[in-house]
């Protein structure tokens, strides 16, 4: 097939491309390398299927373009890091609906399937664990800027599972629980790289808030796995999957195994968040997927363990 992705240069996109590369498909990607990096595609390039355009996903003549030569579409491209959502909420607000209105309403001329990359963040200030595809999401004030990415990815499936029944789109919404492993970079505040990035130096590993609250992660190996998986299935079409791993760690926790992985002599020091981020930030305790319908769905279980996953990030920092 030939598969168009946007955001094709980031951490995920850029898996994703060798995943379907390797499986025989025609890739093209956009990135306007805000988050991305072209380092993440220079590997590419000598491949005749390989395909890049270095521009906006806001780019509507591009877009239409694109998604008018494509087979199935990818929708990866987003703001991301809770650093940049912090920092640039109008940036994250706009980017994030604009673009996927841009995208669905391109594939909704001729019904091109469309995945739609969402977080775990929708689930909000819910307390309903694991945390089940139709439970209920739970959103915090909107004078705290922190909950305006979780908002803008709502509003993205929404819009996704909106024009499935409306329009008859074939669309796919997977809700990513902190997928790690290599090309990852720390410089939104992604934990895991920014933790063995310190603990390799033999800096101090900078733990937010308290260390109690606890993550899921994926190797992006296993998720990239079930987002290929997902568009090959028809049945798939309007719905929404969570994908992420199923051991919970607290951020202690895996500061020290972060540490220990590294041989590192690196101290756990605690960052309030008001001084990592701002006044008044609010974090999630817990963030723990049901994936069993992922499962049944597709028999998708995945393949790297904790350890695996954190020796992955540590090599390649």
């Amino acid at each position: 097939m030939r598969v168009f992705i946007t955001g094709g240069a980031g951490f995920i996109g850029s898996h994703l491309t060798d995943t379907l590369l390797d499986a025989g498909d025609d890739v093209v990607i956009l990135d306007d390398l805000s988050t991305g990096s072209a380092d993440n595609f220079r590997r590419f390039k000598a491949n005749p299927r390989f395909q890049y355009q270095v521009a906006s996903f806001l780019d509507v003549p591009l877009i239409n373009e694109l998604v008018d030569g494509a087979d199935i579409v990818y929708h990866l491209a987003a703001a991301v890091g809770v650093k940049l959502i912090v920092e640039s909420p109008v940036y994250t607000i706009e980017t994030n609906v604009r673009g996927t209105e841009i995208v669905l309403a391109a594939a909704a001329k001729k019904k091109k399937p469309v995945f739609v990359a969402s977080t775990s963040e929708v689930y909000g200030k819910s307390t309903d664990f694991p945390f089940r595809e139709d439970g209920d999401l739970v959103m915090g004030a909107t004078t705290k800027g922190r909950w305006s990415y979780a908002c803008s990815k709502a509003i993205d499936e929404f819009l996704a599972i909106a024009y499935y029944r409306e329009k008859g789109l074939p669309t796919v919404v997977g809700r990513l629980f902190n997928t790690v492993g290599p090309r990852q970079t720390a410089r939104y505040g992604m934990v895991l790289p920014s933790f063995a990035r310190q603990a390799k130096a033999n800096e101090p590993i900078t733990v937010y808030g308290d260390g109690k609250q606890t993550r899921c992660f994926c190797h992006v190996g296993d998720t990239v796995r079930a987002l290929a998986g997902l568009m090959r299935t028809e049945a798939s079409y309007g719905q929404v999957f969570n994908i992420g791993g199923g051991r919970e760690i607290s951020m202690r926790a895996l500061a020290e195994l972060v540490r220990d992985t590294a041989g590192s002599k690196s101290e756990i020091v605690y960052v309030p968040y008001a001084e990592a981020y701002a006044a008044g930030f609010e974090d999630m305790m817990r963030r723990v997927p049901d994936t069993s319908k992922l499962r049944a769905h597709l028999g998708w279980e995945p393949q790297k363990s904790l350890e695996d996953i954190v020796r992955d990030v540590v090599d390649s920092v």
